[in-house]
């Protein structure tokens, strides 16, 4: 099996959400989960990334008790998946891709269903969906029929009715998909909120972005496989340093600063395709103001210059060897499961 990079010391056994080992689930030939380890500790955002059919919500469902491992094992707050799912899904919600609601339905009328099925009284179910629905910015919208609703909203109500139980953890399988940049600001938002209020998150995304912006530490899957695990500061010191980005106002003077860099800086400077742009590696930032005062002494302007940290699409293609975007028009391990179960 290929190599897994790990950067450091787990929790303890006692602060494990999710504890897995080994994990494979197969379809045929085909392995779509191929041993995956995931060790998740409580009241943090945990990020899976990887494109469409690296096996994502094939291990979400398994570790949710909906599909039932080939081989390995997997504990919930210390439950057993397949020895005692009845209490593992006490202890979870899940959210799919698209809101498992009856369009025929209002936002208060699904919600309300959904609080009965889990036990709930009739007055404390009305309350819930109240409540729910000003969290989720969904008020004004709550007696209007589904089938007017925008994506953005039904995904929404989607996540809503995940936590009528309020529960310890949460699987978010690519809930911002499709969504517009504002309504998936608002949904980051609501997520960060929900660990705020002691729940743990596991998220699945092949938004490089979302993964960045959300989680306290990321497991990058590929074809089945964990190839990393980490923070995100972690992952991109892994597969290199800072880099220098500067461009010269007077492109003439372009070969003597990449002279001027490598001098000060002693390392290979290389030009862009762009006009008067240079890069280099920058493995201590202190010396930039050394390089800024060379630059002046030799008569070189610049018109911009930045330090800027490798990028998580720089990680994955460096751990796979291709982008994150690229498997998009594969069939997808999604095709294999029912969109948005509640559990």
């Amino acid at each position: 099996m290929q190599h897994v990079q790990r950067t450091k010391t787990a929790p303890n056994h006692g602060d494990w959400a999710i504890e897995a080992q080994g994990l494979v689930k197969t379809y045929g030939s085909n392995r779509a989960v191929d041993g995956v380890d995931l060790h998740v500790g409580t009241g943090m955002i945990y990020g899976v990334l990887g494109p469409n059919g690296a096996g994502k919500t094939t291990a979400i469902r398994m570790l949710a008790t909906l599909l039932r491992p080939d081989a390995g094992s997997a504990r919930i707050f210390g439950h057993d998946v397949v020895k005692e799912p009845h209490v593992v899904r006490q202890l979870i919600g899940v959210t799919g891709q698209y809101a498992s609601v009856d369009e025929s339905l209002s936002a208060t009328e699904n919600l309300v269903i959904f609080s009965r099925l889990l036990g709930l009284g009739h007055t404390e179910s009305r309350r819930k969906a109240v409540e729910l629905l000003e969290e989720f910015g969904l008020t004004e919208a709550a007696k209007r029929p589904l089938k007017n609703f925008s994506g953005g909203m039904r995904r929404r109500l989607d996540l809503a009715a995940s936590l009528i139980a309020q529960p310890p953890l949460i699987f978010l399988d690519e809930p911002t998909t499709g969504l517009d940049p504002r309504t998936r600001n608002q949904m980051w938002d609501t997520i960060r909120r929900l660990v705020k209020t002691g729940s743990t998150v596991l998220l699945t995304t092949q938004y490089l972005e979302e993964a960045d912006q959300l989680a306290d530490r990321i497991a990058v899957i590929d074809r089945g496989r964990v190839v990393a695990e980490g923070t995100v500061d972690e992952l991109k010191a892994s597969v290199g340093t800072s880099s220098l980005h500067l461009r010269v106002k007077n492109p003439h003077d372009l070969e003597n600063a990449r002279q001027t860099i490598e001098q000060v800086l002693k390392v290979q400077a290389n030009a862009t395709g762009e006009i008067g742009k240079i890069t280099a590696p920058m493995g201590n930032v202190d010396r930039v103001t050394d390089l800024l005062i060379a630059l002046r002494q030799a008569g070189i302007s610049l018109t911009e210059m930045s330090v800027q940290k490798p990028t998580l699409d720089e990680v994955f293609l460096t751990l796979t060897g291709h982008g994150v975007k690229e498997d998009e028009g594969q069939a997808s391990d999604k095709s294999k499961h029912v969109a948005g179960v509640m559990v």
